[in-house]
C-alpha cells in the first residue's frame, strides 16, 4: 500500500470518529434539559424524579415521565441551606457556574510559552554569533544573492585591467547568448580563477560580469564554507550549485578561494583538516558534475595561486586563469578618472601626474587615495579637491600620518636632517635614480623620524645591476651623510640596511649577478603576491657552508663599496649638503622646486666613477 492510499484511509477514520462525536453530542442535547435548582426540588417533592448523578458543580437525572419532550435533565447546584432559605419565598433559584478555563489555561500555557521564547531568543543569539543561523539552515548555502538591478555594476566601472576585461567578455557573450556561442562546438571553461595582489579589483570583476550578462551573482567567501560541524561545508557547496541550477544562467563567484581550496596534506604537522578536506573534494565533484551548457560558470578569485591544491586547477576545472595585476601608469590614470568622477576637482588637478606618483598602487589603494584627498579637502571647508590635497595624501599613505607633537630635542633634529638631505643629494647626483619630490623631517608613522619621497618618472620591470647598485646608494645615503658629518652611526638607518643588505643578496643569490659566484641561483624565486617581510626572505638553504660563506662575503663587499661610493659623492658635495640641512632644519619640508634652487652646483657621479665604484 503506497504512501498516498495510507494517508487517504486515516482521512476515513478521522471523519468517521467526528461523525460519531457529533452524533452523540446531538443526541444527549436532545434529550436533556437544563432547568433551575428550584424547579428540580419541586419535580423530586413531586416525586416525578427517579434518579440523580450528583457531582461538585452539578446535578444529573432522569424524569419518570417526559417533561417538556425531555427525558433527562440538568441543573447547577445550590448551598442547601440557601435553598431551603428560599423555597419558604417561592422564589424560583438556580445555580451559576463560572467558566474558569480560560483563566485556567492561561495560568500554566503562559509561562511555558515565555520560558520557550526565552530560550529561543538565546539560541539564536548563540547561533548567529557561531554563524550557523538556525539547526535546520545549518547546511544551506550562505551565498549573497544579487540580481541585475542590485549589481549594478559594469565593465564601465572597472579600469586599468584591459586584458583581463577582454578575458572576461568572453564569459559575459556566452551568458547572453548561449546557444549562437555554441554552435561550432565549442565549450565555454567551467571555472575562471581570477589571480592577483590583494586590492586590484578581482571581486569588482567578477560584479562586473553579472551587471553586464544581467544574471543572478551568488556571491560567497571561501571561510563561509566551513562551520563547527561536520559535512555543513559539502552541504552548502552542494545548495549553493544546486541554487544556481535552478536560476541558470547565473554565476557563482567564489571570494578568497585559498581558504577552501588549499592544497590537501600541505600541513602534515598540523591537525584539523578534515572537514575542510571533505569541503574541497565536494566542490571538486560538483565541478565534475555540472555542464557549462546549463549556463553556470564558476568565478574564483585568490592572492594565494601557489598553494591552491593541484586537482582544483587542472583542466575541466578552473580552466582559465586570468591576472588582475597592479596597472601601469596608464591603467592608474584610467581608475583616477572612474573614481574622481565623484570627487569636485580643481582645475589644477592633474591625474596623468598623480599616476606617475603613485607607482606600486592598487586599485583599492588608488580610490583610497582619492577618498583620502577629499577628505582633506573637506577638512580646511574648500569648495575642490586641488593637486595639493593629493600630494599630502599620497605622503600619508606612503609615509603615515604626520606627528608635530613628537618633538625632537635639536640634537637629534640635526642629525634626522642631515639624514634625509644624504638620501636626496645622492638620488640627485646618480644618474638614472629616480627624481625627489620632497625631503622632510616632520615624524609621521609609528617610527619615522623624517621622510625622502622620490617620483618614478615612467615603470620599470627590469633593472641592470648598475641601477640596482645605485639604489643601493640611495638608500645608503642617510647613513653615510651622519658619518661624514658626525663620525658617528645611529639607530635611525636600521631600515635602510635592512632594504639594502635584501637588494645586494638579491643580486647575489637570486639574479647571478656576481663574478665569482657565477650565474647560479641560490634562491629560489618566490611568489609575486606573498610578499615577505624584508630581512626574512632568505631561511631555506639549499647550498653547502662554504657556498654560502661566499655568499656573505659577496653581499658585504657589495654593500661596502656602495657605502664608500656615497660617502664620496656627499664629500664631494659637502657645501651643498650643509646648506640643504640648515634650510631643512628651518622649514622642515623641501618641496622638488625648492631642491633644485640648493643643489644648482651639485657635482653629480661621473659613469667613470660609478663603474669603478662596482
Amino acid at each position: 500500500m503506497d504512501k498516498k492510499t495510507q494517508l487517504h484511509l486515516w482521512y476515513a477514520f478521522v471523519a468517521i470518529f467526528l461523525i460519531l462525536m457529533i452524533q452523540e453530542w446531538w443526541q444527549t442535547a436532545s434529550e436533556t434539559e437544563l432547568i433551575p435548582y428550584s424547579e428540580f426540588q419541586s419535580y423530586v417533592e413531586k416525586g416525578q424524579v427517579t434518579d440523580i448523578a450528583v457531582s461538585d458543580k452539578y446535578i444529573r437525572g432522569t424524569f419518570k415521565e417526559p417533561q417538556n419532550g425531555k427525558t433527562r435533565f440538568v441543573t447547577a447546584r445550590v448551598d442547601p441551606a440557601m435553598a431551603q432559605e428560599l423555597a419558604k419565598y417561592g422564589v424560583t433559584f438556580t445555580g451559576v457556574i463560572e467558566n474558569n478555563f480560560i483563566r485556567d489555561l492561561l495560568s500554566w500555557v503562559v509561562p511555558i510559552v515565555v520560558f520557550f521564547a526565552i530560550w529561543a531568543f538565546f539560541f539564536r543569539r548563540f547561533a548567529e554569533k557561531q554563524g550557523l543561523g538556525g539547526l535546520m539552515s545549518v547546511g544551506r548555502s550562505k551565498a549573497k544573492i544579487y540580481v541585475e538591478r542590485d549589481t549594478k555594476t559594469t565593465f564601465a566601472d572597472v579600469a586599468g585591467v584591459d586584458e583581463a576585461k577582454e578575458e572576461l567578455q568572453e564569459i559575459v557573450e556566452f551568458l547572453k547568448n548561449r546557444k549562437e556561442y555554441g554552435r561550432l562546438g565549442a565549450r565555454i571553461p567551467k571555472g575562471i580563477l581570477l589571480v592577483g595582489p590583494p586590492g586590484t579589483g578581482k571581486t569588482l570583476l567578477a560584479k562586473a560580469v553579472a551587471g553586464e550578462a544581467g544574471v543572478p551573482f551568488f556571491s560567497i567567501s571561501g571561510s563561509e564554507f566551513v562551520e563547527m560541524f561536520v559535512g555543513v561545508g559539502a552541504a552548502r557547496v552542494r545548495d549553493l550549485f544546486e541554487q544556481a541550477r535552478k536560476a541558470a544562467p547565473a554565476i557563482i563567484f567564489i571570494d578568497e578561494l585559498d581558504a577552501l581550496g588549499r592544497a590537501r596534506g600541505a600541513f602534515p604537522g598540523v591537525g584539523g583538516h578534515d572537514e575542510r578536506e571533505q569541503t574541497l573534494n565536494q566542490l571538486l565533484t560538483e565541478l565534475d558534475g555540472f555542464d557549462p551548457s546549463e549556463g553556470v560558470v564558476l568565478l574564483g578569485a585568490t592572492n594565494r595561486p601557489e598553494i591552491l591544491d593541484p586537482a582544483l586547477l587542472r583542466a575541466g576545472r578552473f580552466d582559465r586563469q586570468v591576472l588582475v595585476d597592479r596597472p601601469d601608469k596608464k591603467g592608474r590614470e584610467q581608475i583616477l578618472n572612474v573614481h574622481a568622477r565623484k570627487v569636485k576637482l580643481a582645475p589644477d588637478v592633474n591625474l596623468e601626474q598623480i599616476a606617475a606618483m603613485t607607482t606600486g598602487f592598487s586599485g583599492a589603494d588608488l580610490a583610497n587615495l582619492v577618498n583620502e584627498a577629499a577628505l582633506l579637502a573637506t577638512r580646511r571647508r574648500a569648495e575642490a579637491v586641488t593637486m595639493a590635497d593629493f600630494t599630502q595624501a599620497i605622503e600619508r599613505i606612503v609615509a603615515g600620518l604626520e606627528k608635530r607633537n613628537r618633538i625632537l630635542n635639536p640634537r637629534e633634529r640635526q642629525i634626522v636632517a642631515y639624514h634625509e638631505m644624504g638620501h636626496a643629494l645622492v638620488a640627485m647626483a646618480t644618474p638614472g635614480a629616480d627624481a625627489v619630490h620632497k625631503v622632510s623631517i616632520v615624524p609621521r608613522g609609528v617610527g619615522a623620524l623624517g621622510y625622502t619621497i622620490q617620483r618614478p618618472t615612467e615603470d620599470r620591470f627590469l633593472m641592470t645591476r648598475e641601477e640596482l647598485l645605485d639604489k643601493i646608494k640611495v638608500i645608503l645615503g642617510g647613513r653615510a651623510a651622519e658619518k661624514l658629518v658626525f663620525d658617528h652611526l645611529s639607530t635611525g638607518a636600521a631600515d635602510d640596511l635592512v632594504r639594502a643588505t635584501d637588494i645586494a643578496r638579491s643580486i647575489v643569490a637570486r639574479y647571478g649577478m656576481d663574478e665569482k659566484l657565477g650565474s647560479v641561483a641560490y634562491d629560489a624565486e618566490r611568489s609575486p603576491f606573498l610578499q615577505p617581510a624584508p630581512g626574512q626572505a632568505y631561511l631555506e638553504r639549499r647550498f653547502s657552508e662554504d657556498t654560502a660563506r661566499e655568499i656573505d662575503l659577496a653581499v658585504r663587499r657589495i654593500i661596502d663599496e656602495a657605502f664608500e661610493a656615497t660617502l664620496s659623492i656627499l664629500d664631494r658635495n659637502r657645501h651643498v649638503l650643509e646648506r640643504c640641512a640648515k634650510e631643512l632644519l628651518q622649514v622642515e619640508t623641501l618641496e622638488e622646486a625648492r631642491l633644485r634652487e640648493l643643489t644648482r652646483d651639485l657635482v653629480p657621479e661621473t659613469r667613470a666613477e660609478a663603474v669603478a665604484a662596482q
